[in-house]
């Protein structure tokens, strides 16, 4: 089996609603995101010979994931009131809302899976919220947790 990791990082912000501890306030990170992908072949004819995937585009398609969230306030829906969530607008801040508690091991599933769906064989996605904390996600050998 071959295995290829790339990775790439993007500063936000985020808070962990309903959580008895610092996380609840506001504060940001610089999420790394690595990307391990697998392949038992190589390809044998063209530009890619000898290669699984061109370096080049798996880092093009981890940063395009990336910079989506990159400087930006990152809350799980409906996690802020209404009030809170007009004045961001009105002042003008950029926020994402996800179907998810923005915590590095939902982080790890979600790249896991939009990896997946650029037509990558992923074997993990980790995402450092720290340069010491890290999450992994990746299915067993069935495709299931």
């Amino acid at each position: 089996m071959y295995y290829l990791k790339s990775e790439q990082s993007f500063d936000s912000a985020h808070f962990l609603a309903n959580y008895d501890g610092k996380c609840r306030n506001i504060h940001g990170h610089r999420w790394r995101v690595v990307i391990e992908i697998k392949s038992r072949e190589l390809r044998t004819e063209g530009q890619l010979k000898g290669m699984v995937v061109d370096f080049s585009q798996l880092k093009k398609d981890i940063k395009e994931e990336t910079d989506f969230f990159d400087h930006a306030l990152i809350l799980e829906a409906g996690s802020l009131k209404q009030t809170a969530m007009e004045a961001l607008k009105e002042g003008g801040f950029r926020f994402i809302e996800v179907n998810f508690r923005p915590t590095a091991e939902s982080f790890s599933r979600y790249f896991y899976e939009r990896m997946k769906e650029k037509g990558y064989q992923v074997a993990r996605a980790s995402v450092y919220e720290t340069p010491d904390n890290c999450a992994s996600y990746e299915e067993d050998a069935h495709g299931e947790l």
